[in-house]
């Protein structure tokens, strides 16, 4: 294909193909999960296509699955990409006070676009700050307005935020809220409930949108130091300190008993060990891709997603993939029924899946970019 030509560090202007394919690859793992395609694998009586199936789902309170390094991921590589969209706005003769105006616009459709989703589901008004966009409405301004701040500042910031955030919990003196690291005996739960206006409302926090600031400052930095004139070398070695580091602080606090490993109430030693899964894989895909030019054709596959990524995002969480679902099963069970509920399930999950690229793929083509 032509275009596949077309996205590489060398054509894309301003662009490091590995960025993109970071943000790619992300929204298209959250595509697989629209599809359902790893609730299908959970319930496979094989041991390690069970085992695949339950890294894909959220660890239900104590621990860190796979799945739940997929919203730190798109929330770090959105602050990588702050430093990029700037630089290019500003190259484009816009002023410094229409890059902030837009960062501000950006931000209130994030968190309109975030509210809404919980509109469609409920059915009626519901503020909430659970999902992804939401929360991005809050990490996305704040890393913007720093991000000329000096590193060290930053770094102190976003640790002065995980301090509080930790001691919040640990202090809150309400009875019956001031257990920190029990479901539904938490700051958190207090929160969800009093702004919910129900009793043990959601148990993913609210007040994440705090902690999580971590990880979309930290991709501003980890974005500047890719824009930076240091060789590829010292890039990833300065990435892959930092990351190392965060992952030692996020383990250590955890097997130390100091404070447990818990995404749903983000906890400081999550969004460390998060946040230090993200640097790494920027930094092993950075090498990969951009140094090493060894997948730079194959990430164009996952790149087109990315380049539409609020877009499948909203598609499939309004009904989008369930719609695809409603087409694709009854030609599945049809020509695949004689091979069992459980392949059938999957050929249908994997067309929704292949759908849903390929409306990305199409937009791609067409040059039709949906933005905020």
């Amino acid at each position: 294909m032509g275009t596949e030509q077309k996205i590489t560090p060398q054509t894309a202007s301003g662009r490091i193909t590995s960025v993109d394919f970071f943000r790619g690859f992300t929204m298209f793992l959250l595509a697989g999960e629209a599809a359902e395609l790893y609730s299908i694998l959970l319930e496979s009586n094989n041991g390690f296509i069970h085992f695949l199936g339950n890294q894909f789902h959220h660890h239900e309170w104590h621990g860190l699955h796979f799945w739940d390094l997929i919203q730190p991921f798109f929330m770090f590589i959105v602050g990588v990409a702050i430093p990029f969209a700037v630089a290019n706005r500003l190259k484009k003769g816009a002023s410094g006070r229409e890059v902030t105006f837009h960062a501000f616009k950006r931000s209130f459709l994030l968190l309109f676009f975030g509210w809404a989703l919980y509109f469609v589901d409920a059915g009626h008004l519901v503020f909430r700050f659970q999902n992804v966009l939401a929360q991005l409405s809050v990490t996305y301004i704040v890393a913007f307005l720093i991000r000329n701040k000096s590193f060290r500042f930053q770094i102190i910031f976003t640790l002065a935020i995980l301090l509080l955030i930790d001691l919040a919990y640990r202090f809150f003196p309400v009875e019956g809220f001031n257990n920190p690291w029990v479901n539904f005996e938490n700051l958190g739960a207090w929160f969800n409930n009093k702004i919910e206006g129900v009793q043990k409302a959601s148990e993913w926090a609210t007040l994440n949108f705090v902690s999580t600031t971590a990880h979309t400052v930290w991709g501003v930095l980890c974005g500047k130091i890719l824009m930076s004139d240091k060789s590829p070398a010292q890039k990833i070695k300065t990435l892959a300190i930092g990351g190392v580091s965060a992952l030692v602080i996020g383990y250590g606090l955890d097997l130390l008993n100091i404070t447990p490993i818990i995404k749903k109430i983000a906890t400081s030693s999550f969004v460390f060990a998060s946040g230090g899964w993200a640097i790494l894989v920027l930094a092993f895909c950075y090498w990969l891709i951009d140094v090493k030019k060894i997948f730079v054709k194959g990430s164009w596959f996952f790149i087109v997603v990315g380049m539409n990524s609020i877009f499948i995002y909203l598609f499939f969480s309004i009904g989008g993939a369930n719609l695809l679902d409603r087409i694709a099963k009854p030609f599945s069970e049809l020509l695949f029924s004689w091979s069992g509920e459980m392949f059938t399930s999957v050929i249908t999950s994997l067309s929704v899946w292949a759908a849903m690229w390929y409306l990305c793929y199409w937009l791609y083509k067409n040059r039709l970019f949906i933005k905020i």
